[in-house]
């Protein structure tokens, strides 16, 4: 006899500071079908998984300095401890935004900072960041705010998530640096340190894979369009299968030796390729992220031959 087959639970840990949006990020998630529980300590959310079985209806937690027994690492932790479950599938939700447009929403609705009920908004703003520096690095997914109204925001978290309720399954893109590990929650890691490497040429060593001289420099290689024919090939194949699983998000990362050059450039030429296919794609390139040269975008069909690689 065959044993049952194990109910996959999907989890989304929402956070992010304080005026970016998480709230709205929340309701919308709820509306997308998830069961939403907002403010809750972390110390509880271990709580509602315990005992032989839980409802297989999505949940939506929210998460953030209000709660008593917030902290970074907190975050982190939980993170990694539900992600180690077979009956779950957890993602951390990041809701971004430049410190600039936080101060000015707070002087629009004039509120408090939680961080800073007798400072100015702007001292709560400058703790809450600092404190939240490691989630945002090591978050599975980033929606930046800042350029965004709530119309666009409701669109972004849809994009995203609204597949748990019939849509498309959303594949997630990451260059990385072997240096510092692989990113957490990666269901495919491709190794790109074989292709030749643009940081001994001194002209692009201070160039990203996002620049037009580096990516073709590396396809320039003649182990590039192959290994890229078969990187897409492979994908392509698996995604229609993993979906059929019932998977509603799928991570591939692309690591070299310093997540500058190569790792990037594959990265944005598969992401093309599978946006050129009809898969929702989400890039992150991790080092790039880091140093403030690059923000987690997304790609869709109707994007494809508007953003270069």
């Amino acid at each position: 006899m065959n044993a049952a087959k194990t109910t996959t639970q999907r989890i989304v840990l929402v956070t992010g500071p304080s005026g970016a949006g998480r709230s709205t990020a929340i309701n919308v998630l709820e509306d997308c079908g998830f069961e939403a529980i907002d403010n809750i300590p972390l110390t509880l959310i271990p709580r509602l998984f315990e005992g032989p079985s839980h409802p297989a209806r999505p949940l939506a937690l929210g998460i953030d300095v209000r709660n008593r027994d917030f902290s970074g690492e907190g975050v982190l932790q939980l993170r990694t401890a539900l992600g180690q479950r077979d009956d779950l599938s957890v993602d951390l939700l990041f809701i971004d935004c430049p410190p600039d447009i936080l101060a000015r929403r707070y002087s629009e609705t004039r509120r408090r900072h939680p961080l800073a009920p007798d400072d100015t908004p702007e001292d709560g703003i400058v703790r809450e960041l600092a404190l939240l520096e490691d989630v945002r690095l090591r978050a599975d997914i980033l929606i930046d705010t800042g350029a965004l109204n709530v119309h666009e925001l409701r669109a972004q978290i849809e994009q995203w998530f609204g597949m748990t309720t019939g849509q498309r399954m959303a594949v997630s893109l990451h260059s990385f640096s072997y240096k510092r590990g692989l990113p957490q929650g990666l269901d495919l890691a491709f190794d790109c340190r074989f292709l030749r490497n643009p940081h001994w040429e001194p002209e692009l060593r201070a160039k990203t894979g996002l620049e037009d001289p580096v990516a073709r420099y590396v396809a320039e290689d003649a182990r590039y369009a192959p290994f890229l024919d078969h990187l897409n090939g492979l994908i392509l194949f698996m995604l229609p299968a993993v979906r059929q699983e019932g998977k509603a998000h799928f991570e591939i990362g692309f690591g070299c030796t310093g997540g500058q050059h190569r790792s990037v450039a594959v990265t944005e030429a598969v992401a093309e390729a599978l946006a050129n296919a009809g898969w929702q794609v989400s890039i992150r390139h991790r080092e790039l992220v880091r140093r403030g040269l690059s923000t987690p975008t997304a790609r869709t069909p109707a994007q494809v031959g508007k953003a270069g690689v």
